[in-house]
């Protein structure tokens, strides 16, 4: 019998177009030749790389486009479950999956970076699949290579491969959920959600909304996800507050009610606990979750984009 792979996270650290193709176009081959199922996750144009090298091979690949699947970085641990779901649990399965580039906000930068340290949470056990996350050494921030480094077990460059000397293992991607965020504004306003009127909340939300210039859908979509978080998370004592920034509504639900699991909201299928449930749903319809664990508190904020 042959002997299961495990969860193999490994970065790959490239520089350009060239050097992109170079790095991934062996990998989906060699998966391809061995009659293992791939799914490639990357922005379209990259797509359109690989699928031109790949030729009449194209077809035996799944492809994804990552700046809409993983525009919210907590979308993309469900990607892969799903696509370990499709093929019965079973491997060996290859992936490619690029969550980090030049042009994301620092909010969102950080996101995919948490979500780099909890894919090795999230498959430790039981999934069979090598997933290879390119990483443009050419256009990232040092810092964001270095904390790559941090969250890969493997590297992967032009000399070959190497285990990682500064990976952190399973306790960082745990700690993930105790990272500080930003201050809020002084003046956000907020209020407390136990017995709050949904009018009032309604109100609460959509006047900073329509000031943001939200559209109909995107503000139904903030509310809807305030509404699932804060039932999730409903004590006596939950507060709303909600700020502009950078043409965004941030939403910040504060509450009591713990939640310990740094992949809440990530799981597949979700969760049928309520404040994950929550969590889930949010995922689903802003652009960006953020998930923290401050002393005796739990703190959601939702962000929607105009």
């Amino acid at each position: 019998m042959r002997p299961s792979r495990g969860f193999q996270h490994q970065a790959l650290l490239y520089s350009g177009e060239s050097g992109f193709v170079a790095g991934t176009i062996d990998f989906i081959r060699s998966g391809i030749a061995a009659g293992e199922p791939v799914l490639v996750a990357v922005a379209a144009p990259k797509i359109d790389l690989l699928r031109r090298r790949l030729a009449d091979k194209a077809d035996r690949v799944q492809w994804t486009n990552m700046t809409g699947i993983g525009a919210n970085p907590a979308r993309i641990i469900p990607l892969w479950s799903q696509f370990l779901e499709r093929h019965g649990g079973r491997g060996p399965l290859r992936g490619i999956g690029e969550p980090i580039w030049r042009e994301r906000a620092a909010a969102e930068l950080i996101e995919s970076q948490h979500h780099e340290a909890l894919l090795n949470l999230a498959f430790a056990t039981g999934a069979e699949l090598t997933l290879l996350c390119p990483y443009n050494i050419a256009a990232l921030a040092p810092q964001v290579i270095d904390e790559a480094r941090r969250s890969h077990p493997v590297l992967v460059s032009r000399s070959g491969q190497r285990p990682s000397a500064d990976y952190r293992g399973l306790e960082a991607a745990a700690a993930t959920v105790t990272r500080p965020l930003p201050q809020a504004p002084a003046a956000a306003p907020e209020i407390v959600l136990d017995g709050l009127a949904p009018l009032m909340l309604r109100g609460f939300i959509l006047d900073v909304a329509y000031r943001v210039g939200l559209g109909e859908s995107q503000r139904e979509d903030l509310l809807l996800a305030v509404i699932a978080v804060a039932h999730g998370l409903a004590d006596r004592h939950s507060t709303l507050r909600i700020w502009e920034v950078d043409g965004a509504v941030v939403c910040e639900i504060r509450s009591q009610s713990p939640i310990y699991d740094p992949l809440a909201g990530r799981e597949w299928p979700p969760s049928d606990r309520k404040s994950h449930r929550g969590l889930w749903v949010a995922n689903q319809l802003c652009n960006l979750v953020q998930l923290r664990r401050f002393d005796s508190d739990t703190v959601v904020r939702l962000h929607m984009a105009a």
